[in-house]
């Protein structure tokens, strides 16, 4: 059974810094490039950061470029997002993926960036 765990998410003043997680399972996640998403109230769901499989080549949105790093950890069949100054726009519920898969989306893990 194909799967997708996000952890990590919580609420952040200003400037903070979170890590958050996903653990796959039912797949190995290092066959594919991994991606993080997020989507907002309102809003369509996004991309904020790809990285490949392979070369582990990395790919991020200006929006987030500097601030945020994706990163894998084969052996735990894990990728991690990193993120720092965050800012309120950061927050959405955020969720990894495998791009343009049958992968299902798992539950996401909410960051709330507010003073």
């Amino acid at each position: 059974q194909l799967q997708l765990v996000e952890s990590g998410g919580g609420l952040v003043q200003p400037g903070g810094s979170l890590r958050l997680s996903c653990a796959a399972s039912g797949f190995t996640l290092d066959y594919y490039p991994i991606g993080w998403f997020r989507q907002a109230p309102g809003k369509e769901r996004e991309v904020v950061a790809c990285m490949s499989n392979g070369a582990g080549l990395t790919i991020y949105p200006d929006s987030v470029k500097g601030r945020f790093t994706i990163s894998r950890d084969d052996a735990a069949n894990t990728t991690h997002l990193q993120m720092n100054s965050l800012k309120p726009e950061d927050t959405a519920v955020y969720y990894c993926n495998v791009p343009n898969s049958q992968v299902p989306w798992g539950q996401g893990t909410q960051v709330t960036v507010s003073s």
